[in-house]
């Protein structure tokens, strides 16, 4: 995100006893006529997987890379702090939520195209819809990724992988827009993954398409692939309750869950966050959970963990936002 504040000024909804923002109307109509579907005071956990979040000053989910492209340069132009997002399915919004603009990248930037062995698709595109399509190509590579939540984007941002498998094996170019509101393509090679990491994982590209090589397969060995590895999923992930995924990286020559489960932390909550019952690497939404609440079970896990085993678990959730 950007510097600048100075288009808006504080005001507390003691209805709502959270603190919004009282945006210049001169600001608001300039990043209006960019996109007409503009949203302000836009609460943020009715756009992340966690269901946490305060509002957002501005909130537009663009229908193009062009129109992302213009909200880059009209907030720089005005000294408008923003921020680039998927899904929501690996953050965790401040309960005070995000100054300045949210672009989203997200359903209306989601397209897809198979060329031979390659497809290429729009950032937005769900990783379970790009695997589908892949599927009914007859394309193989994609299976173990296929239960991955989020977006396409969200997945190179972090080099997200399960099951043995990593999106950034799949990739043969990324095109991103830089904070100029430029466009750009690199290779594989120029994307620096690593571990949940990549060169976008600094700030300053943000991804709206990708280029992917598969190899050719059976579509019916496929689905029975993608099958198995939904069954897996399901009978050992949360997948009811609200989460943004696996809560902490993997720790060199263990597991985090395994950590945190020896660790006696399994069920363990702090207000309406709590520790899977069923996975322990998960941090889950129980009911009514703040973000506040997560980032002191964070916290406590962390301390619980490295005091017994010697191990500082680093999460693999972002934090956004003001706490």
């Amino acid at each position: 995100m950007t510097a600048g504040t100075a288009f808006c000024g504080r005001r507390t909804d003691n209805r709502k006893g959270i603190t919004v923002i009282a945006i210049d109307r001169n600001i608001t109509e300039k990043f209006r006529a960019v996109s007409d579907e503009l949203l302000e005071n836009e609460p943020m956990s009715a756009h992340t997987s966690f269901k946490i979040g305060g509002p957002a000053d501005m909130f537009v989910s663009v229908k193009s890379a062009g129109e992302a492209a213009a909200l880059i340069r009209l907030a720089r132009e005005n000294d408008v702090p923003y921020m680039i997002m998927g899904n929501g399915s690996n953050m965790l919004v401040g309960d005070r939520g995000i100054r300045g603009l949210v672009i989203q990248i997200g359903k209306k930037l989601a397209g897809s195209e198979v060329d031979g062995s390659g497809v290429r698709a729009g950032a937005g595109i769900l990783m379970s819809r790009l695997a589908m399509v892949a599927a009914k190509a007859g394309l193989s590579g994609f299976e173990p990724l296929s239960g991955i939540p989020g977006t396409l984007g969200g997945a190179l941002f972090m080099n997200a992988g399960a099951y043995g498998g990593e999106i950034g094996d799949t990739v043969v170019s990324v095109t991103y827009l830089d904070d100029s509101g430029e466009l750009h393509t690199i290779s594989r090679e120029e994307c620096g993954f690593g571990y949940r990491h990549s060169v976008f994982s600094g700030g300053g590209k943000y991804i709206v398409s990708a280029r992917l090589a598969l190899s050719p397969g059976s579509e019916a060995e496929i689905r029975d692939k993608m099958a198995e590895y939904s069954r897996r999923r399901n009978e050992k992930q949360p997948l009811s309750q609200p989460s943004a995924g696996s809560t902490f990286k993997r720790p060199e020559g263990s597991f985090a869950g395994k950590l945190i489960q020896d660790a006696g932390l399994m069920g363990f909550g702090i207000g309406g966050a709590a520790v899977s019952e069923k996975h322990a690497g998960f941090v889950v939404n129980r009911g009514g959970a703040t973000a506040e609440d997560v980032l002191r079970l964070i916290e406590h896990i962390q301390k619980a963990v490295e005091d017994r085993f010697g191990v500082r678990l680093e999460p693999e959730v972002r934090f956004v936002g003001e706490r």
